[in-house]
């Protein structure tokens, strides 16, 4: 039966999305199929940037160390940018710009910069090697690379087709003086791009192997960004009827980095519409997230699981006053059920909530919050209103009843276009009416949340970082001395899961597992690096297609794994 929270949430949607309301639908057709999408919705990032920016001008925006900037001054920072990669540099329009940089304002300013100018911001992972990087950039063809010294000393060797501009940290017009213009391109841009306009690009690890490059266009970004708006108003008007909205400005703690979805999209741009603080940090830290929370009396809070959860538990949390705080979110991986109610009991003034989402839905999919989530703690929530249709479908493509099990399947104008240049992966993605398929397996209750209890893909997910375990196969069998190996998820009680790896030798061959970790590592991101490591006495075991077995590989070495 519906909670008092569902009616309520129903109702106040219903209210909002009416016709002549901020958040009202008309129906669009994309790619064939009709689907609803916002009436209000600015045409493009460019304009949704131009539009809050000046509404908000005046208003905190971004504090970033010592450095605290209005939205007016982030706005005018990316003027000047969009204008000198215009004049500079040679940006055109749906020109595919690079950047790798740790969470800062100006990785903030180089991408609207970047969006203005008629580019498309193509998010590169910031923990990637050089030779990742490298690949990232030549899989999208970016012309142009805008990348922090860190970053960029490790693209040095690399071959790869882009210009590389380095961009410091810091004040905007002294540390990204290399992409400053004086000129009107901004301005003239808003006359020329539309909502079908190339914006974006991330990056998402599929089971396949190699990451693939998922662009949108203006409509996409901006249908996911406005649905999440809506849904923060509605919540907003919920606590306001309740009394218990937050009475300061609205901020958030970003600990996730922006060039993921859930950074850039719910965190980040949202934040643009409804005059939210961003309080970046650029390391994660419980202490200081504490610390942070109190001092800047920050509403909102989202990571990983294990982040909250590492608060609720911290020994020091009594000394902060984190009251202000009614959201503590956690996207990107499953939150344990014994977690919610500690965050809960740890932080009587605010609720955990948790989101459903991928690269590929441009966020945009299920959440779970407030007194729901407490009463279904294993579920990821109801489908997101007003834009997502979402579905339980069967290997044909049928939709599914209460509690069976297939695949979760979202639809929406939000999801992304396609993979860059990979058409085999993207007609794979979709449904012939145009469900985008997650690669989750999980049911629908008989109230409509979703319960995810799978993965259809071979993928594991450390702290919110997807893993296809395919790419660190790859990675180590590019060592001469192996000769099998299978990579596969382990249970962590901190970040969720942690690679894991068996390995059979090459005869007369001689490799520790230290040894293969410090290979490995020069080759594929840190977070990828297998933390345990097993060295097979024998040949691993085989499917009848001569295939490693590796679900019997995991179950005769996990069976044996302690924690430490």
């Amino acid at each position: 039966m519906p909670t008092q929270l569902d009616t309520d949430i129903r109702r106040i949607t219903d209210a909002v999305t009416a016709p002549g309301q901020m958040f009202a639908t008309k129906e669009v057709d994309r790619g064939g199929i009709i689907m609803p999408a916002f009436v209000n919705a600015p045409p493009t990032l460019s304009h949704y940037f131009a539009h809050f920016c000046t509404q908000h001008r005046d208003t905190p925006f971004l504090v970033d160390g010592d450095l605290r900037l209005t939205f007016g001054e982030v706005y005018d920072a990316a003027q000047r940018v969009a204008d000198g990669l215009a004049t500079r540099h040679g940006v055109k329009k749906g020109d595919r710009v690079g950047i790798a940089a740790r969470n800062s304002a100006n990785w903030i300013v180089a991408y609207m910069g970047t969006i203005m100018a008629g580019g498309c911001a193509t998010l590169l992972n910031g923990w990637w090697t050089g030779e990742e990087l490298a690949f990232g950039i030549d899989l999208c063809e970016c012309s142009l690379v805008l990348a922090d010294a860190p970053r960029a000393a490790r693209m040095a060797g690399q071959s790869h087709g882009a210009r590389v501009v380095v961009f410091e940290h810091g004040v905007p017009s002294e540390g990204l003086a290399e992409l400053w213009g004086e000129g009107d391109t901004a301005t003239r841009m808003l006359g020329e791009l539309g909502p079908q306009d190339l914006a974006t690009i991330l990056y998402t690890s599929g089971s396949t192997g190699h990451p693939k490059g998922a662009y949108s266009d203006h409509l996409g970004v901006v249908s996911g960004v406005m649905n999440y708006i809506c849904q923060t108003a509605m919540v907003l008007q919920l606590l306001t009827e309740r009394g218990e909205a937050p009475t300061v400005q609205p901020s958030a703690l970003v600990t996730v980095p922006l060039f993921h979805v859930t950074g850039e999209v719910p965190v980040f741009l949202q934040s643009i519409a409804i005059g939210r603080k961003l309080v970046l940090m650029p390391k994660w830290d419980a202490t200081e997230a504490l610390r942070l929370l109190d001092a800047e009396k920050v509403t909102y809070f989202v990571g990983v699981p294990l982040m909250s959860y590492e608060m609720a538990n911290h020994p020091d949390r009594a000394k902060y006053d984190v009251s202000q705080c009614k959201s503590f979110a956690a996207g990107g991986a499953p939150r344990p059920v014994e977690h919610v109610t500690k965050i809960r009991e740890a932080f009587p003034a605010g609720f955990p909530l948790l989101g459903y989402g991928l690269t590929e839905t441009n966020a945009v999919g299920a959440g779970n919050l407030n007194e729901n989530y407490l009463a279904k703690p294993g579920s990821t929530g109801l489908a997101s209103l007003p834009l997502v249709d979402l579905a339980i479908l069967d290997d044909d493509g049928r939709a599914l009843g209460p509690h069976a099990v297939g695949e979760v399947s979202i639809r929406s104008v939000a999801n992304f276009l396609g993979y860059w240049k990979n058409e085999e992966a993207t007609r794979a993605a979709f449904t012939d009416d145009g469900y985008f398929r997650t690669g989750d397996l999980g049911y629908l209750d008989e109230d409509g949340y979703l319960f995810i209890v799978d993965r259809k893909k071979d993928i594991i997910i450390r702290g919110g970082e997807n893993i296809a375990c395919i790419e660190v196969e790859e990675a180590i069998y590019t060592h001469p001395d192996v000769a099998e190996c299978s990579v596969f998820g382990l249970p962590d009680e901190r970040l969720g899961e942690i690679p894991a790896a068996v390995y059979f030798l090459q005869p007369g061959a001689s490799l520790s597992p230290e040894e293969l970790q410090a290979y490995l590592r020069d080759h594929i991101a840190a977070f990828k690096v297998p933390s345990q490591l097993w060295q097979a006495s024998e040949q691993l075991p085989r499917l009848g297609t001569q295939k490693v077995d590796k679900r019997a590989v995991k179950a005769g070495y996990a069976r044996d794994y302690q924690p430490a």
